[in-house]
């Protein structure tokens, strides 16, 4: 079905669309994109049309088309993986949480905020007289640019390669940043049960920081009292002691959460 659905738009974004030669400056920046996010690009219109705000084609007549048809379907492919990521992840959690994390994960804001860590404020074609200095509408312009580059992505290689990007580029940073334990406050949870039963409070103990720089995993222990009640594992120390947290907690028989 999803070979069916891949054909399907693939046909409907033809080639054509990008009208005339890609001048050499276009293609040396869309070159320098594919290295960067370490992606071989097999067809260079889609990642054209991707980076081409509508505004960029008064001032540049050799393009016909702006990103915004495959902004709509990378919108589409952005959501599904991002709910299959949560689904799988939290799999203790309910739909309003799931549901709350996905919209998170995907707004405004933090699309915006994935695309300049990409870079891609250096690879969008637009008009800077549209914006009129606006730093609002920048983000915006960064954020459905980040959704149409996802939906190139799609439709040149398929979910695989665009499922590793998004996880990459978009899950994984904003997971680091704990955006997605906003509603699974363990730590803030385990003290409330430690001072409900007159226990001492909590602890958490670095027990080792592991792996080269931009990929270290952090193991935290956390201790009441004498004893040792859970173990965490993160990509950063607070995401560990969050999971040590969690992992306390299940093993005190507290699962509403």
């Amino acid at each position: 079905m999803i070979g069916k659905f891949l054909i399907l738009f693939k046909r409907l974004f033809k080639a054509n669309d990008v009208k005339g030669k890609i001048s050499p400056e276009i293609f040396l920046s869309i070159k320098k994109l594919q290295d960067k996010i370490d992606i071989k690009f097999t067809s260079y219109n889609y990642y054209v049309k991707a980076l081409t705000h509508r505004s960029y084609l008064e001032i540049n007549h050799e393009l016909s088309k702006s990103n915004e048809r495959l902004e709509f379907l990378g919108d589409s492919v952005l959501n599904m993986i991002v709910a299959k990521y949560l689904f799988f992840t939290f799999n203790n959690s309910d739909e309003g949480f799931l549901t709350k994390s996905r919209s998170a994960c995907v707004n405004r804001d933090r699309l915006a905020a994935a695309a300049r860590n990409l870079g891609l404020q250096d690879y969008v074609l637009y008009n800077q007289k549209y914006l009129r200095g606006s730093e609002d509408g920048f983000s915006t312009i960064l954020a459905d640019t980040l959704e149409a580059l996802i939906g190139a992505i799609y439709l040149d290689h398929g979910i695989p390669k665009v499922e590793k990007f998004v996880i990459d580029f978009v899950i994984q940073p904003f997971e680091e940043d704990e955006a997605f334990l906003s509603d699974h406050n363990y730590k803030g949870k385990l003290l409330e049960y430690t001072h409900a039963k007159k226990l001492a409070t909590p602890k958490y103990i670095l027990v080792s920081s592991e792996g080269p720089s931009h990929k270290k995993e952090f193991v935290v222990n956390v201790v009441v009292g004498d004893e040792i009640i859970g173990i965490g594992y993160g990509k950063n120390k607070k995401s560990a002691e969050q999971n040590a947290s969690k992992d306390a907690l299940q093993k005190l028989g507290i699962v509403d959460f």
